[in-house]
């Protein structure tokens, strides 16, 4: 199954030779690249988020698949929608599903068989996944993915689909990297936007899936991918991570001008 674009021209530029541009505009060529477990990166607009996007990237040593974990903001499909085959395209390139991994993590247990179900139509519309391409294709056309998009889930369920990540990319013969996609709080004034994100953000980087859950929640930050967050955390804690750095922070106010009500994108790594 081929899964067209479905936000080019509207999240990003829409023809091959801008878009390259576009994304070649926000990475940084001389960046010190890690071998990353986990990131977090923004899905705003790129004119918005991609300086975000583009540090994260431009950090992290290109794995074998990228594990893509996203919030479904069309409310199409089922909880924990999983992509298994096919291919993803955008302008610039495409980039073929990890059936194997996919398949790994279908026969996991037959806990995760209850959670995680084959549905395609939570994909079709969804941007949250779909604008983390142009960066993968900069650095890599050969990398897999495999796109899974999430609504909102409790917190016990956000450990059991984790830890079953953890264990698929810890028995995969190449190295795997699980991107959460969040935006972070939304339509605050900047100030607002960034006390609450600081506090998102230091359980993140306390590498505490749990805090991060609870504290979003408790405080009502409007962090759109909390729960992909949340999951990445649980599978990196289980794969040991033992460090998470963040890459950048900024607010759309930075580039609109408009301080008053922003969208605040944060880029972090796991380690």
């Amino acid at each position: 199954m081929k899964r067209s674009a479905s936000v080019a021209g509207q999240f990003y530029e829409s023809s091959p030779e801008r878009l390259c541009r576009q994304v070649s505009g926000f990475v940084d060529k001389d960046a010190r690249k890690i071998k990353a477990l986990g990131v977090v990166a923004p899905h705003a607009g790129l004119m918005y988020s991609g300086g975000v996007a583009g540090a994260v990237y431009s950090r992290i040593e290109t794995p074998g698949t990228f594990i893509m974990l996203g919030p479904n903001h069309t409310g199409l499909g089922r909880p924990v929608s999983l992509m298994s085959e096919g291919v993803w395209e955008v302008p610039t390139g495409s980039l073929a599903i990890d059936e194997r991994l996919a398949g790994k993590l279908k026969a996991h247990s037959p806990e995760i068989a209850g959670i995680v179900a084959e549905d395609s139509l939570a994909h079709q519309l969804e941007h949250s996944l779909e604008v983390q391409l142009p960066f993968i294709l900069h650095f890599s056309p050969e990398v897999k993915i495999l796109p899974i998009a999430m609504m909102s889930l409790p917190l016990e369920t956000c450990r059991i689909v984790g830890e079953a990540l953890a264990d698929i990319a810890e028995d995969s013969p190449y190295p795997v990297t699980i991107v959460a996609s969040s935006d972070m709080s939304h339509y605050e004034s900047d100030a607002r936007a960034r006390k609450k994100d600081r506090r998102a953000i230091e359980r993140i980087l306390a590498l505490d899936p749990e805090g991060l859950y609870r504290t979003v929640k408790e405080e009502g930050i409007s962090m759109c991918g909390v729960v992909p967050a949340t999951t990445m955390l649980f599978a990196a804690v289980k794969q040991g991570a033992g460090e998470a750095s963040l890459v950048k922070y900024m607010t759309s106010g930075e580039v609109s001008g408009d301080y008053d009500y922003v969208v605040g994108y944060a880029g972090i790594i796991i380690s």
